[in-house]
């Protein structure tokens, strides 16, 4: 096999579908892709894995695609995910400086190590422990503080945590595959690293991810995530509501939603129909566009006020001057980007990579890949720092069989998959 020296390979696991990319570094932070690779997913459930064979399966095969790509075999794996009881806390705390009076690493790394250790409600652990900011001697707000004199720093981080079970779960899907879980990420905070600019975390913005199966959202404010949730709704109980509301099958209503549905009803055209071949002695079903589209704005309304209220809760909704920034299959109906704006008051545009690998341009335009270019951003990034800066941080010893540390900074389009099989219905 071609060697392929350096490179990280990246899994963003949906429910709707799962998606890898290889890559690896190329000097002064650019990124080549060496392989590209998506298959539909099985075995998940707004966003939590709750068939382990069937979710081993669909990941051994988009690692087999990916590996004949790169001519190699991969062993070590890195993870987008986001199950729908993820939870965020608020934790700081302080320390009086040494006799330099001087911030170094070892500071910001020992706080760092008490956030670690906070006590959690049963059956949860921490996924994610992200810097919010350091105050020094309770004025001075800073991201970076090393170097700065101070005689007592204050470190304010948000933690993100997860039940135990998900990661405990997704270990055992690994085994079955037979590849080590990497660094695991929560997709929100994968996509806004590669849909967000730094002027739009700096000015305040919300990157709103619209999956098949969940919702997720992250908050930012001067280049800071403040807020992250999941909300457990997405494209696929829009899809339900369409089947019970027409009374027809799941795979039409998909269709239906895919091809001919929008997000405001009073746009739609109430002249345009379309035909549901009748079966089995049933005749066929007329169903216009102008119906589809209000049973589609009714579920997304309820979904979007969730968001907002979520939005709410990060306690800077006035602030957020870059406003939503759109991604997911879901977000790919007609005219919601005027729903969402309507529905909360701010800017709304749709998500695109801010960040290219120097080839495959074209295709990773694709917004299925937007979340695992996060994660590879992100990757390659950490590998690159560790390389670079020794840490002074004690090894932390993996836990849950096998799951490498979590990443100490701030870290996807879940398209919906659609039965290719649609001569059943036809446009009037």
């Amino acid at each position: 096999m071609v060697s392929k020296t350096n490179h990280s390979v990246v899994i963003d696991i949906g429910t709707s579908k799962i998606v890898a990319l290889a890559g690896r570094p190329v000097g002064q932070g650019k990124i080549e892709l060496l392989g590209m690779a998506q298959t539909p997913s099985k075995g998940i459930k707004r966003g939590v894995v709750f068939n382990l064979d069937e979710v081993a399966e669909s990941i051994h095969l988009v690692l087999e695609n990916l590996e004949n790509q790169i001519k190699q075999e991969v062993n070590i794996v890195h993870v987008a995910y986001a199950g729908q009881q993820m939870k965020t806390i608020d934790f700081q705390t302080s320390r009086i400086m040494s006799d330099e009076g001087v911030v170094s690493q070892f500071d910001i790394d020992d706080l760092y190590n008490e956030a670690k250790k906070v006590e959690l409600a049963d059956g949860y652990r921490i996924l994610e422990i992200i810097p919010q900011k350091y105050i020094i001697d309770d004025d001075t707000e800073e991201l970076n503080p090393v170097g700065i004199t101070a005689r007592k720093m204050e470190a304010r981080y948000k933690l993100l945590v997860v039940p135990e079970t998900y990661l405990i779960n997704l270990q055992r899907v690994f085994e079955k595959v037979g590849v080590e879980l990497g660094e695991l990420v929560h997709a929100s905070l994968a996509v806004a690293e590669a849909a967000l600019t730094s002027d739009e975390k700096e000015m305040g913005s919300i990157v709103l991810d619209m999956g098949s199966g969940t919702t997720k959202i992250a908050v930012y404010h001067d280049n800071a995530l403040l807020h992250a949730a999941v909300i457990p709704f997405g494209g696929s109980v829009v899809t339900k509501d369409i089947k019970e509301g027409c009374s027809i099958l799941l795979k039409w209503a998909e269709q239906l939603k895919v091809q001919y549905g929008q997000a405001l009803g009073d746009f739609a055209d109430d002249q345009k129909v379309v035909t549901i071949a009748g079966n089995n002695g049933w005749e066929p079903k007329e169903i216009s566009f102008k119906s589809l589209a209000f049973i589609i704005q009714a579920r997304l309304e309820e979904i979007i006020d969730c968001v907002y209220s979520e939005i709410e809760k990060s306690g800077i909704e006035d602030q957020l001057g870059a406003g939503i920034v759109l991604a997911g299959g879901t977000s790919k109906l007609e005219n919601i980007e005027s729903l969402v704006k309507f529905r909360t008051g701010m800017d709304v545009r749709m998500a695109h990579p801010v960040i290219l690998p120097v080839n495959k341009k074209e295709e990773i335009q694709n917004p299925d890949y937007l979340t695992a270019l996060g994660i590879m951003k992100l990757v390659l990034e950490s590998s690159e720092n560790t390389e670079k800066v020794p840490s002074k941080k004690p090894k932390k010893k993996k836990e849950g069989g096998g799951i490498s540390p979590w990443f100490n900074k701030v870290v996807q389009g879940v398209l919906d998959y659609v039965d290719d099989d649609n001569d059943d219905i036809a446009l009037n």
